[in-house]
């Protein structure tokens, strides 16, 4: 049992795409989900203390679940983006800009975003999606100094990580943190998973060509299975069908492959 100032965070192994969970468990991701974001607590501790009280934890999640401080979550997604792709490309190809924040004309998919811009999201209900907010939106929500707080946290540790993963040869294009007060000393304190293929868009360095999507180091093989090959329509409102094997060995391969990269470490 923790204790009621603590948490038992486990990640399974289950996958989303296209807002469904699938049927399919993938193997290891939530051990490589863990261990990953316990490597990056440890590389970025000198810049925001983070919510991991111990790894002691019961025998059936070992490896996949840490015991946690219990903080009050500031109600925001802190995402970042160096590189522009995704649902920052398409606000840009309709604005011109990403969250209010004007990019210079020109720039295409996968180009680089020098500096790197905060682009928060409002956390949505179960099912709903979350929305791309300006900063004065997230000031009304959680204050204008825990706004600015978790701005500066945030660009401070894609700073760090976004350089440690290129010198591994894998571009941080963009990522998401979240934030929580510490509820005995009001301190805001990283929570939650960080920097893994989930709430990440990681690239092979060596393959970056902008121009158009890059391949990525996550569940790219599920939705494209799911997407061209499966016969299943994402409009239809069905749940998707099983995977086969030969996708989830793919997947589970570029979930680990990830991990070694970056950790230098082969997964237990």
């Amino acid at each position: 049992d923790t204790a009621p100032d603590q948490i038992l965070i486990v990640a399974t192994d289950r996958i989303s795409a296209f807002d469904y969970v699938l049927t399919t468990p993938i193997p290891d991701k939530g051990k490589v989900l863990t261990q990953l974001t316990l490597w990056w607590f440890d590389q970025l501790k000198d810049v925001v203390p983070n919510h991991l009280l111990s790894t002691d934890v019961p025998a059936p999640v070992q490896g996949r679940a840490m015991i946690a401080k219990k903080l009050d979550m500031l109600s925001v997604e802190c995402i970042v983006r160096g590189y522009l792709t995704g649902s920052g490309l398409a606000d840009y190809k309709r604005t011109g800009a990403v969250c209010g924040i004007e990019l210079p004309a020109g720039l295409v998919d996968g180009s680089r975003l020098d500096p790197p811009i905060f682009t928060p999201s409002t956390k949505a209900e179960l099912g709903a999606h979350d929305e791309n907010v300006s900063i004065d939106v997230i000031a009304q929500t959680i204050g204008r100094e825990h706004a600015e707080a978790v701005k500066e946290l945030t660009l401070a540790l894609y700073t760090k990580a976004e350089r440690i993963a290129r010198e591994r040869g894998i571009i941080l294009a963009d990522t998401k943190f979240e934030f929580g007060l510490d509820p005995a000393t009001g301190q805001v304190t990283l929570g939650d998973e960080v920097l893994t293929p989930d709430s990440s868009r990681f690239w092979d360095a060596t393959a970056w060509e902008p121009g158009h999507a890059q391949a990525s180091f996550d569940k790219q093989y599920v939705r494209d299975w799911l997407a061209h090959e499966s016969g299943w329509d994402k409009a239809s409102g069905t749940q998707p069908p099983d995977l086969p094997a030969d996708v989830i060995e793919r997947t589970t391969a570029r979930y680990r492959e990830c991990y070694q990269r970056l950790t230098g470490q082969e997964l237990q």
